[in-house]
């Protein structure tokens, strides 16, 4: 790398920290390490790092603190943080989550896929075109251009959107990259069905990191729809590991992975802006 990307490691564990500090300046990282949250705030408020990966336990302010003046600082507001810590409980992970975290790992972790996550986080943060680092679909300012478009357009249109459910839990069983591979290989029947059902003009995109959205005519919602469904059902079985394929009809009888399907069209208008169209979406799907 001739511009390294600068990562602020903050962890208490100096074991740790220096494994993390040798592993990432190894994969041709800058790296810095804190092992207090206030040292953590000043470094950077000096000097802006690309990424954080942050430790909720510190021995002085934790690290929800760290990232709420993160947030709260208009030079660090936009600085991707993941959450490294040995809490599981989902109240943790919606803390961070509300607090802008844009990952979040447990202890133990794989060092592989910690340098995944933190890879995927810098290519989203520099990418100028923005796309899901995992199925390289639109996401972001794109997606809402793309639906914002839709409250001024004199055609027909319907929007489906598709949500993977029980995927952090999939994610926990099987790692990192079996979880991918699931949001790739739903994006490629996604391709594939819009390919076959849609039009040139049809759009496909990321809503949220587990939401998809496509962009249709009214006519060819209901036979994308059917297909991407089919497909779905015929290879649900094929996203477990093959050491677990027995346990696959188990597994989705207990609904570890789901595809939660809504949609709206331009008849249940007028919406009044962006917002009122992506909640009418959301309230769409039928949530267990």
């Amino acid at each position: 790398m001739t511009d390294k990307s600068r990562i602020l490691i903050v962890e208490d564990d100096l074991d740790l920290a220096e494994m993390l500090n040798a592993y990432f300046r190894v994969q041709g990282y800058d790296v810095q390490t804190a092992a207090w949250g206030e040292d953590a705030v000043r470094i950077t408020q000096d000097d802006p790092p690309d990424l954080v990966v942050l430790d909720i336990r510190l021995p002085d302010i934790d690290g929800y603190e760290v990232c709420r003046r993160l947030r709260s600082h208009r030079r660090t507001q936009d600085v991707p943080i993941i959450f490294l810590t040995e809490k599981r409980d989902r109240v943790d992970k919606l803390s961070g989550l509300e607090l802008g975290v844009v990952d979040y790992i447990t202890k133990p972790f794989d060092i592989q896929e910690l340098r995944l996550r933190v890879r995927n986080s810098l290519r989203r943060a520099t990418l100028t075109s923005l796309v899901n680092p995992v199925t390289n679909l639109p996401e972001g300012s794109t997606v809402d251009e793309k639906l914002n478009g839709l409250l001024f357009s004199d055609q027909t249109w319907a929007v489906l959107m598709m949500t993977i459910t029980g995927l952090d839990d999939f994610r926990e069983l099987y790692g990192f990259v079996a979880s991918d591979d699931v949001l790739r290989a739903v994006s490629l029947m996604m391709n594939n069905a819009v390919r076959e059902f849609g039009s040139e003009d049809d759009f496909i995109g990321h809503l949220a990191p587990h939401d998809f959205i496509i962009i249709t005519g009214e006519t060819q919602l209901a036979p994308i729809r059917e297909r991407i469904e089919l497909r779905l059902r015929q290879s649900m079985e094929y996203f477990y590991p093959l050491k677990d394929r027995e346990k696959a009809k188990q597994a989705m009888q207990e609904n570890r992975l789901k595809l939660v399907i809504g949609y709206i069209d331009r008849s249940q208008g007028p919406f009044q802006d962006l917002d009122a169209l992506k909640n009418a979406l959301l309230r769409s799907r039928q949530m267990d």
